[in-house]
């Protein structure tokens, strides 16, 4: 190690330990933490010990346009980890070089919320496999350049985690890592500022416990006992957990439902500031131990509200954040054919600074919640509940003319509120599509869907951020509606778009002319195009472009002399465009690099004209 990073690592863990101090008071606590660290330094392999060397000359690695990120259930894409292993070369081909595992720690069945209702933090579900094989999996992804995303769930354990079972049993030191109270006075004075997550499926903040006659917080479910952060003993045992993971090979590590983890009577236990002190804590230890990992946190927020997870430049928290408001608004765009809000949060994230990254994707494993800003869209007449219930209609197939194809989750009537559930393809339309081509009504239904469909992956490819699909978005999967018949899933719509993956389906991807080969082609030309030109790095200038339609989306990249426009409509119907030259630059010659199809204005003009298809979108670049 040189001098300089010598000093660099002294840097961190004097800051560390200043946080820690200020946070929590307690010398002996922090000698214990500094244990943990040392321990976890020891057991880092020396494989990993050279990645992070690696990476820790290029800090920025995961910024690269040639990431294209895939996240997948493992019992659904390979029945086990080693299954996984064994498909790898499916995702290679596919050109998938950032891989995001769905929850696969222990979890009690009928208790395990998909996964996030964790019962051992060091131990893989029996039926996937085991830490030795997740190891194995790691090492066969870094030797194909690969980089491996692990979900953590940091605000809760199962009721079936040995801390909770200790807690049922009587241990007093047990009970102090959650939150625990003798009777309901103090639960009932949080549930008067404490928001609900899920108040249909699991109303309330808080759970009676037979076993000890007392009352628990479980914000999620009443089977997710929420961890008291302001006990040192959770903060170290659960990085300590968090360290454990890295060194199993993880490259990259969600935190799940950052904003909860701290609790204070009297607030909302949302975001606040001690959240942020925790979470840059996790990012020194980390740094001190494996620089080589990054973190993902996950915070459903605005984009301008999202900032301070990603802490100052120079003294990160998160490095990578799900993009949760621009996949929403997508989403809301393509049923009304409006991109006024796309545009104005779009706008939002491109002035956000360097250092805030995001993951995007059109789809994962959890439902659509319209979060949507409705403080703006009431400038043009449109009411929160009104809206939900349209999107809801639209997404399900219950609107008049609708082609998309959902259902609803969390639906609470009462408060006029649902989430949508499906596949990137069903809700583009291609499942109706694909029923009215049975049906001998012509293919002009599934044709607009896959366009539908392509469109919005171009959208996707077009932001700044690891572009991240769901298993078998590549292919166009449909619902998977079998879920109806499964007690284990069937009060849980969510699963129907977290259907097994279809190999039969995929190799169809190699019969010409067929759905699945015109989805796959279009994707992986995206994804070549994508990483061929530097105006797609991460460092780009980004700008909103005004198209002048509302139909139509426009995004400016621009680096080193070159500058690039993406258009897209999000009509069924034909648009026409005016393709303005950057600044008060010349009229000049566009390149569409999707099609290398040149475009260039009428005589006299400065201005290109842009014929759009419905659901068209081009990549235009200067020439």
């Amino acid at each position: 190690m040189t001098d300089g990073k010598k000093a660099r690592k002294i840097e961190l863990f004097e800051e560390l330990k200043w946080l820690y101090m200020e946070l929590y008071g307690d010398e002996e606590a922090f000698g214990y933490f500094v244990k943990i660290l040392e321990k976890n330094a020891d057991e880092r392999r020396p494989s990993l010990q050279k990645l992070d060397r690696i990476r820790e000359d290029d800090e920025q690695w995961y910024h690269s346009n040639k990431l294209l990120g895939m996240m997948l259930y493992v019992q659904n894409f390979g029945g086990s980890i080693n299954g996984v292993k064994s498909n790898l070369p499916y995702l290679e081909e596919c050109g998938i070089n950032y891989l995001h595992l769905m929850p696969i720690l222990d979890s009690t069945k009928g208790k395990s919320d998909g996964g996030y209702a964790v019962s051992d933090f060091r131990k893989i579900r029996p039926s996937l496999g085991t830490m030795e094989d997740l190891e194995n999996l790691a090492d066969a992804c870094h030797e194909k350049g690969i980089s491996l995303c692990f979900d953590f769930v940091l605000n809760h354990t199962s009721d079936e985690h040995a801390w909770a079972k200790a807690a049922k049993a009587g241990d007093p030191v047990a009970q102090s890592r959650f939150f625990i109270y003798d009777n309901w006075d103090i639960p009932h004075k949080y549930e008067e500022t404490v928001p609900q997550v899920f108040p249909t499926t699991a109303p309330g903040n808080f759970t009676w416990c037979d076993e000890i006659q007392k009352v628990v917080m479980t914000t999620f479910h009443n089977y997710q006992w929420d961890l008291n952060y302001a006990n040192p003993m959770v903060f170290n045992d659960m990085t300590d957990n968090l360290l454990y993971l890295a060194n199993r090979g993880m490259d990259v590590i969600r935190l799940d439902a950052i904003p909860y983890i701290w609790k204070e009577l009297g607030t909302n236990c949302r975001n606040l500031p001690q959240v942020h002190k925790i979470i840059r804590m996790m990012h020194l230890a980390c740094q001190l131990v494996c620089p080589g990992v990054a973190l993902l946190g996950e915070v459903v927020m605005e984009p301008r509200e999202v900032v301070p997870y990603f802490g100052p430049a120079e003294k990160p928290e998160c490095d990578i954040l799900y993009n949760v408001t621009t996949m929403c608004t997508t989403w809301h765009s393509l049923a009304t054919r409006d991109v006024r809000l796309l545009a104005h949060q779009m706008e939002q994230v491109c002035k956000l600074p360097g250092n805030c990254f995001f993951q995007n994707y059109l789809r994962c494993h959890d439902d659509i919640g319209w979060g949507l800003d409705f403080a703006f869209l009431g400038q043009f007449g449109i009411e929160e509940v009104a809206h939900k219930k349209y999107l809801n209609e639209w997404f399900t197939g219950k609107w008049p003319g609708s082609w998309a194809r959902g259902e609803l989750y969390n639906d609470a009537a009462d408060l006029g509120d649902a989430r949508t559930c499906g596949t990137t393809a069903s809700l583009c339309g291609l499942e109706s599509g694909i029923l009215e081509a049975l049906d001998n009504k012509g293919g002009e239904s599934l044709k607009r869907g896959i366009d539908c469909d392509l469109m919005l992956h171009a959208w996707l490819f077009t932001q700044t951020g690891i572009p991240v699909i769901y298993s078998g978005d590549e292919i166009g999967q449909l619902n998977d509606y079998s879920y109806h018949e499964d007690p284990a899933h069937w009060e849980d719509s969510r699963y129907l778009h977290r259907g097994k993956f279809d190999f039969g389906l995929a190799a169809l991807r190699k019969k010409k002319g067929m759905m699945q080969q015109v989805i796959y082609d279009g994707l992986q030309h995206l994804k070549n195009v994508r990483a061929k030109y530097d105006v797609f790095r991460s460092d780009a200038n980004v700008y909103v472009y005004y198209t002048g339609d509302d139909r139509v989306m426009g995004l400016m990249r621009e680096y080193e002399g070159q500058t690039l426009v993406g258009l897209f409509n999000f009509s069924e119907h034909p648009a026409d465009v005016k393709l303005y030259p950057p600044d008060e630059a010349e009229s000049l010659t566009w390149v569409d690099i999707l099609t290398d199809a040149e475009h260039g204005p009428r005589e006299g003009e400065r201005h290109t004209d842009m014929h759009l298809e419905g659901y068209g979108f081009c990549w235009m670049l200067q020439k």
